[in-house]
């Protein structure tokens, strides 16, 4: 523990520590089939007043849900999140023998992502064997606009979409090498070709190529990357690489339905 924090902050941290613990607590036992405050109380061995305020929080957030006739059920967040994180373990576990073929056909870092509340989440590497390795963890967050596989994440989306997502990292990353026209020109190009670069865009000196997978119904579902520093990554490397990375993303696809070209 920080012990450099004060104690008023220290206070907080804990109580809010508490407060999720107590409201993952109700979760379960409304999992167990608790579905009124009193069983509730009593399983957890609470006052009833302390498991109706957290009931309701969990009810506003839709992790519950509650009925005078049923009383409290799990709630529709739940079925997202469960859809979400078994989309992640099938993802992984679906593309783990391709993306180590091609980490080992290009010597390159390789990266899984998928689109996540507005930002790229990085849910698999598979490290290169070059002397310079690319800066990646498995769970980080990265911004849309200037990644590669952020890129070939939008390959689909209006050009509304696009702006909405330029003009939104523009606010908190003002610094890039393109304006917004140049951008959506870039990402006409892209969605023609069906790959994305970032070349030296998201870190200096490293360059990525992206492409995206899909299922059945054609929806991109994710994006595999390999990334290099550009002292490796020059123009004719990026041509070959990207013919690795679409025919790898094209694999994974078929296992998943997707039938087009």
């Amino acid at each position: 523990m920080n012990t450099s924090l004060g104690p008023e902050i220290l206070e907080v941290k804990t109580a809010g520590a508490l407060t999720l613990a107590k409201g993952l607590d109700v979760l379960s036992r409304v999992a167990k089939g608790d579905n009124t405050l009193g069983k509730m109380a009593k399983s957890l061995g609470l006052n009833k007043t302390t498991v109706h305020r957290l009931a309701t929080t969990l009810v506003e957030s839709s992790f519950l849900s509650y009925s005078s006739h049923e009383g409290y059920a799990l709630g529709t967040k739940l079925l997202e999140l469960g859809f979400a994180a078994q989309q992640q373990i099938t993802l992984t576990r679906v593309s783990q023998d391709f993306l180590g073929r091609l980490a080992a056909d290009t010597g390159d870092t390789v990266n899984l992502g998928i689109l996540e509340r507005d930002q790229v989440h990085y849910i698999a590497k598979i490290p290169g064997n070059r002397r310079i390795e690319v800066r990646c963890i498995v769970g980080e967050r990265q911004p849309l606009r200037h990644t590669g596989l952020g890129k070939a994440l939008l390959l689909d989306e209006s050009e509304d979409r696009l702006r909405e997502v330029y003009l939104r990292e523009a606010a908190l990353y003002p610094r890039y090498k393109y304006d917004i026209k140049q951008w959506l020109d870039v990402m006409t190009h892209y969605r023609e070709e069906q790959y994305a670069l970032d070349l030296d865009e998201n870190e200096d000196h490293i360059r990525c190529v992206a492409a995206p997978i899909r299922d059945m119904s054609g929806k991109i579902i994710a994006a595999v990357s390999v990334s290099s520093a550009a002292q490796y990554m020059d123009s004719d490397r990026i041509q070959l690489v990207k013919s690795y990375v679409k025919d790898t993303t094209a694999q994974i696809s078929r296992q998943f339905g997707y039938t087009g070209g």
